[in-house]
């Protein structure tokens, strides 16, 4: 193999390197935004609920609930 072949080979080689880190990369973007995403959906339920209870307290307090 002459210079310009191993040169070329090598460039082949970081170039593919390069595109899986990149994919990698991608991958742990895209889990973190599915991550906050799960997590913002579950504090909403989480008030949501609370805001139920409170507004059931409150009904139940001033005799609203009967």
């Amino acid at each position: 193999m002459d210079n310009s072949q191993n040169a070329s080979y090598q460039a082949g080689q970081a170039k593919g390197q390069m595109q899986e880190k990149g994919s990698q990369m991608m991958d742990k973007a895209s889990n973190a935004a599915q991550s906050a995403k799960e997590s913002m959906q579950e504090a909403g339920q989480q008030a949501k609920a609370n805001v139920q209870g409170a507004a059931d307290a409150v009904k139940n307090t001033t005799g609203m609930n009967k």
